[in-house]
């Protein structure tokens, strides 16, 4: 490190002093002042970013580092052979690799090279910047927090036993169920844990907390963010790391970091109900008691926020400690000596039911409110809050996961990295089902039915979901009884097909299935609509509800602290599961009241909490979905099923002609949602068939809402104004929508982002004998030359388009010279072109 400053002036003074200057002779001088050492040292700090920065850019760099003789043709080649493949990951890794492996001039090199490829790699910019922002700093920090990690003899023991505990507690995962003698089966964690795709930013921490298709629609886009290496993934071992926790500060904020040797690092990790959160959790401790992760961190504490709810008195972090682990006793105080050393981990913020408000100005100058003491009396939020903040063991780390609606708790405390598990990404669900499975024949089989239908598939992206798809689909595919024909193939079908096999299992071994049903249903309806999701005995008491064997197939047991003794709880394994059931009881009961008016109130909820409620309610009128259930509750109620079909029915004629804002965009599309459910053809096509006009204009959507919007135009006559621009459907919700097109007289598609991909399909509806097409407009959808004569060949043959919009497309020379050739045919009917 002395070479490097000994080049000149201070470098850290240097740094900032060209700050002002070209980004790139900035960053070039930084380079020239490290030695070789320190550009190692970069290179490794950097290496897991880097490989997903550089891989857009891995052919071209490769290139470079052949044409400095750093790498000889035959390394260069199995780059872009991996490239060929459409295998950049692998790529990527391959040449930082065979860079690590060189000398210190292939380093220098490498980070030169990745100068020049910055403007056109936005990751590998960011990477730049940060670097820039900080200087020599960065090498300041990692010889400061060197050798933190090793603990003193006398503490070994205890840390040997207090891992053995957590390992004991982790290795073991708990999968619920619908089957009668196994209710429960344990796996091995490392047998049994699919990997997720996690991200280091979040997303729009205002977002509804449950709707399904919501999620599946806000998922789906960040998805594809992903894919097109927008978002930076992060792997739990490390969220602790420096680079990630420096990339959201600015230059000051960092420097002042780096003076407060004893700052604390403090994480956050988002994702929605089921995404694996806690499953996340438990592998993190489980690898840290088996000693694969978190080296700098001596102890690990972990706590669920749904425990600490049940303490309902002052206590104090050592306590709080002890009550877990008695064995550490008096060997806390040491503890307390090395706070660098100790991570705290809270699971379920969301679940918390005190209020942690770090806007709070109180909790810095009231001392009530205030603790800076591990021994010091308090209640539970002040010591997650003084944790948090660092102030309470200032120096040690803390993660806290949380759904994203309650990250508005943190909004002002002060975290170092935001993260959030997407879910399964493109080949994790495989992996998913492959593991849940022991027959890989059935595992392959339902995942083919799973990628093949839309929805489902888009669900998969949830573990939770998967579960559920798993539990519902494997008969079919197991059992030779099962028809094929039958897979369930909408949302409610395959809940439908959960509660059948749950009944199937448990159903001997009660009298009346359908009464209980009833009353569990009755409580369900009563938590959705209170947004509880946690069922004490007493709510089992009020419905009149007794535990048993049957009740055991819906409900899960939870034990849960109060006052230090342990009672029993109730939840359904997932809250879809809960609105299914509530859905259901709407069928079940001998007196149903006015149900026009109960589904018209839900609907009106603003919120969006009986979202998917509608959905089952609609769903469960169809034969398909009620006939397994009947077999074992009896028919459903005649009555309330035709309230339903006529429900659905007048909202969507309602909603249909008023689609003037976001709001009843937003229903008017929960709502074809629920038409979609009853798969009710004469429902369907009865409602829709006189429809001339559907506005969803500025409103997102993904391949599942343009699955359902064709489920509404096949069965329109004519269509004569389709707007979605600027809808984002891209070329994956035209493909839905692709066989009903040709039906439309004004088709507005601008500022979707279709591709080339998305043109052909669209020619292909021109093409059509039938086609109805009279104006289309496509402006600003990216289009390039190489679709140009898909479109030109249509328009030879086309009878009805008159005026197309083309505008801000990249059709080049030859494209447009193509177009001025079709425009000559005198069968081309366009009368006007922009």
């Amino acid at each position: 490190m002395a070479e490097g400053s000994n080049r000149g002036e201070d470098p850290v003074s240097s740094t900032r002093k060209t700050m002002d200057e070209s980004p790139n002779s900035t960053i070039i001088e930084f380079l020239n002042n490290c030695n070789d050492y320190q550009l190692l040292q970069l290179t490794k700090l950097y290496r897991d970013r880097l490989e997903q920065a550089i891989e857009e850019g891995v052919e071209g760099l490769s290139l470079m580092l052949t044409g400095e003789d750093h790498f000889n043709g035959r390394e260069h080649q199995k780059v872009i052979e991996l490239v060929e493949k459409g295998n950049l990951v692998d790529s990527s890794k391959l040449l930082l690799n065979l860079v690590i492996e060189k000398g210190s001039q292939a380093h220098r090199t490498t980070w030169e090279s990745c100068v020049k490829m910055r403007h056109r790699l936005p990751k590998l910019d960011k990477i730049l910047k940060e670097i820039q922002e900080l200087g020599f700093h960065l090498f300041h920090q990692l010889n400061t927090t060197q050798d933190k990690s090793k603990i003193p003899n006398h503490l070994k023991d205890v840390q040997q036993r207090h891992k053995e505990t957590l390992r004991v507690q982790t290795e073991t995962l708990r999968v619920n169920t619908i089957l009668l003698k196994e209710r429960v089966k344990i796996f091995q964690l490392v047998h049994r844990y699919a990997e997720l795709t996690v991200i280091s930013t979040v997303r729009d921490r205002t977002l509804v907390e449950h709707e399904l298709l919501v999620r599946g629609r806000d998922h789906e886009e960040w998805r594809k963010k992903h894919l097109r290496r927008e978002l930076e993934k992060i792997r739990t071992d490390q969220l602790f790391q420096s680079v990630f926790l420096w990339r959201n500060k600015l230059f000051k904020e960092v420097q002042r970091m780096f003076q407060q040797v004893n700052s604390g690092r403090s994480a956050v990790v988002s994702g929605v109900p089921g995404i694996g959160k806690t499953t996340m959790v438990q592998k993190i401790v489980y690898d840290w008691a088996t000693g694969k992760i978190y080296p700098h961190c001596q102890f690990v504490f972990s706590f669920k926020f749904r425990d600490l709810n049940t303490i309902n008195c002052r206590i104090n972090l050592r306590n709080l400690i002890l009550d877990q682990y008695p064995y550490f006793g008096n060997i806390l105080r040491e503890l307390w000596k090395n706070p660098e050393g100790l991570l705290f981990i809270f699971d379920g913020l969301d679940e918390f039911k005190d209020s942690i408000d770090f806007a709070d100005n109180r909790r810095n100058t009231e001392p009530q409110f205030m603790c800076t003491d591990p021994e010091c009396w308090c209640e539970v939020s002040d010591i997650v809050y003084s944790l948090i903040q660092h102030k309470l063991l200032p120096g040690c780390s803390v993660l806290v996961t949380s759904r994203p609606t309650a990250l508005h708790l943190l909004e002002k405390a002060e975290i170092n990295v935001w993260a959030e598990i997407l879910g399964f990404v493109g080949d994790e669900r495989q992996e998913y089902f492959s593991k849940f499975f022991e027959d890989q024949a059935v595992a392959a089989a339902v995942f083919k039915h799973v990628e093949e239908n839309e929805i489902l598939y888009t669900m998969c992206y949830n573990p939770s979901y998967c579960l559920i798809v798993g539990l519902s689909l494997g008969p079919f595919f197991s059992q030779r009884d099962r028809k094929q024909q039958q897979v369930p193939r909408t949302i409610t079908q395959l809940y439908s097909y959960y509660i059948y096999n749950i009944l199937k299992n448990h159903a001997r071994d009660i009298e009346s299935p359908r009464d209980v049903l009833l009353k569990l249903g009755e409580m369900a309806f009563t938590g959705v609509s209170e947004k509880k999701i946690v069922f004490r005995n007493e709510d089992l008491i009020k419905f009149n509800l007794q535990p048993s064997q049957f009740l055991s197939g819906f409900l899960m047991e939870l034990l849960e602290r109060d006052d230090s003794v342990q009672s029993v709880v109730y939840t359904f394994p997932h809250l879809t599961i809960q609105e299914f059931v509530a859905a259901l009881a709407q069928f079940l009961t001998k007196e149903p009241g006015d149900t026009g008016k109960l589904l018209s109130e839900a609907h009106n909820k603003e919120d969006g909490r009986f979202a998917i409620f509608l959905h089952f309610v609609a769903g469960l009128s169809s034969p398909q979905s009620a006939r397994p259930l009947e077999e074992f509750l009896g028919p459903f109620i005649h009555q309330t099923t035709c309230k339903v079909i006529d429900w659905v029915m007048e909202k969507v004629k309602a909603q249909i002609p008023d689609t003037s804002s976001e709001i009843r965009k937003r229903k008017l599309l929960n709502t074809l949602h629920c038409l979609f459910e009853t798969q009710n053809k004469l429902l369907i096509q009865s409602t829709v068939e006189s429809v001339d006009s559907i506005k969803f204009n500025g409103l997102r959507l993904t391949p599942i809402d343009c699955v359902v919007l064709f489920n509404v135009i096949r069965f329109c006559d004519t269509i004569k104004h389709f707007d979605l621009r600027d809808c984002y459907i891209q070329c994956e919700g035209l493909q839905r929508l692709g066989p009903g097109l040709h039906k439309c007289q004004e088709l507005r598609l601008g500022r979707n982002k279709l591709g080339d991909s998305g043109l052909k399909i669209l020619s292909a509806a021109l093409r059509k004998p039938d086609c109805k097409i009279q104006k289309l407009e496509l402006d600003e959808s990216g289009f390039t030359v190489s679709c140009v004569k898909d479109l030109a060949d249509a328009l030879g043959v086309n009878r009805s388009l008159t005026d197309l919009n083309l505008g801000y497309n990249q059709l080049g020379d030859s494209g447009i010279k193509l177009l001025s050739s079709a425009l000559r045919n005198p069968d081309c009917k366009i009368q006007k072109l922009e």
